[in-house]
């Protein structure tokens, strides 16, 4: 209870924008979640995906490869599938398709990431603003008040100023980190679909010449 009641008196002491900066930071930890939730189904272990795949296109079982595909929502598989249902035609028909449905899937790889950075960026800018209420509050109070009551007005002034920039960078920070983490997953996905659909292009290609 008392560190609710800590936490409250933070808040309140802060002014308005404490509030603002949290609306802030909650609906960044919403994107949050959803993106890692998103990003987590996406994912596969690109090379043993790759590698089994890489065995039934050897043993000439194309079904077999589009059903390990069709068994994950993940999406290098997605991509891959599609390469593989035109198998039997040309190169260039083959990364044709494989290319429009990595157009299709990559853009809902970095959805809504960018308003993580916004948010980080909110944060810190409404921190500002709250320190410069609390200067202002600060300054505008002492000029007009009785020298026994300076001191307190001083201090309501400074609180609001230093809480809201510690709260405005603290948010910040936090957002900026795990917009890292999920970029960085996203951008591994990315580099798989490049890499794996490259060689499995190569490899039905290669595949025909041997046939």
């Amino acid at each position: 209870m008392s560190f609710i009641q800590a936490t409250i008196d933070f808040m309140v002491d802060g002014g308005i924008f404490m509030f603002v900066i949290l609306f802030v930071f909650t609906f960044a930890v919403a994107v949050l979640v959803e993106r890692m939730k998103k990003l987590r189904s996406m994912d596969v272990d690109g090379p043993s995906f790759m590698n089994e795949l890489q065995r039934y296109i050897l043993s000439n079982d194309i079904q077999g490869a589009i059903r390990v595909c069709s068994g994950s929502q993940a999406a290098l598989p997605r991509v891959l599938k599609s390469g593989l249902k035109r198998a039997s035609q040309s190169p260039e028909q083959i990364q044709n398709a494989i290319d429009a449905t990595a157009l299709e899937i990559i853009p809902k790889l970095e959805q809504r990431l960018p308003y993580l950075s916004l948010c980080a960026n909110l944060s810190t800018l409404f921190g500002l603003l709250g320190t410069i209420q609390g200067l202002i509050q600060s300054f505008a109070g002492l000029s007009a008040a009785d020298p026994t009551q300076k001191a307190e007005i001083l201090s309501a002034g400074l609180a609001v100023a230093m809480y809201t920039t510690a709260l405005g960078l603290g948010s910040a920070i936090i957002i900026m980190v795990f917009h890292a983490i999920l970029a960085a997953k996203a951008e591994k996905i990315v580099g798989e679909i490049d890499e794996f659909s490259v060689k499995l292009s190569d490899l039905l290609g290669t595949k025909k010449v041997d046939d």
